[in-house]
């Protein structure tokens, strides 16, 4: 007697479902979906200012701060003083980053770096930088030295403690499966620990970033001739009330710029990563 043979039927499988990409045509609106909350902000300021809820010698309504800012552009003052803020930031970026690179790959590749460089860094840490005026004034004077020198420590600490964690937060497995494949230490390096650390690196950059502009503010109302900071120490001198926010505008909009275009080189670098998007 022949036995019936009873075969499972496969199960349908269901596909989970995929994150929703966000087209080319949808990214426009959501540029402009996020200034709608900035431009309420500004058209509220306005008409606060302009029926007298605001005082205007305490805060001028945002036309008259462009216009003053128009006015220091027709003078020429305002070109000159942006061009020397933007160079203190740059060198001090420069040096402050470069600085905590190499300090911080050290750190976090070798023991010996480790043991020797990263004390120190952690005691200094705890100090506040802008905190360190008086003394850093009886070390490089109050010249340009002073200015460039705490943007430099503004960018340091982020740059270096998010390279020093990005190198160490790589699985060591993979370190390992590249020796395996015979890889040496300087492909290990370029294929496997520079881009495991390429997304802690670029936060420490805008972390960077926010804590140079922050230091710039300060550095230039030490005896400064010329910058931003300088700009607003004068208009403070003479009440000029809207020449001061004009000074704290460019601030926040030099930050905003230089935050963005790293977040656009981020982007093109980091093309293999997919993070979690929000919905």
């Amino acid at each position: 007697m022949s036995r019936a043979v009873l075969v499972e039927a496969p199960r349908p499988t269901i596909a989970a479902p995929a994150a929703a990409e966000e087209t080319p045509a949808q990214r426009p609106s959501r540029r402009w979906r996020r200034a709608v909350s900035p431009v309420v902000l500004v058209v509220a300021w306005e008409a606060a200012a302009r029926t007298g809820l605001l005082p205007a010698e305490k805060l001028p309504a945002p036309a008259d701060v462009v216009a003053a800012g128009w006015r220091l552009t027709q003078e020429g003052t305002l070109g000159v003083h942006l061009a020397d803020s933007v160079t203190r930031a740059a060198i001090g970026m420069l040096i402050g980053g470069a600085l905590a690179l190499a300090l911080g790959a050290a750190a976090g590749l070798l023991r010996l770096g480790d043991d020797l460089v990263d004390p120190p860094v952690q005691m200094a840490r705890m100090l506040p930088h802008l905190g360190l005026v008086p003394l850093l004034i009886i070390w490089v004077g109050i010249g340009e030295e002073l200015k460039i020198t705490l943007v430099a420590l503004g960018a340091f600490f982020p740059i270096y403690f998010n390279t020093y964690a990005g190198i160490r937060d790589i699985d060591e497995r993979l370190v390992e499966a590249a020796r395996t494949c015979g890889l040496g230490a300087a492909a290990r390096l370029r294929h496997v620990i520079l881009p495991g650390a390429l997304p802690s690196l670029f936060l420490g950059l805008r972390l960077a970033i926010g804590a140079a502009w922050l230091s710039l503010v300060v550095g230039e109302q030490v005896n400064a001739q010329t910058g931003i900071g300088f700009l607003m120490m004068e208009a403070r001198d003479f009440s000029q009330t809207d020449v001061v926010l004009l000074g704290l505008l460019i601030y926040a909009l030099l930050g905003l710029a230089s935050d963005l275009g790293l977040r656009i080189v981020e982007r093109r670098v980091l093309t293999w990563r997919r993070g979690l998007r929000a919905t």
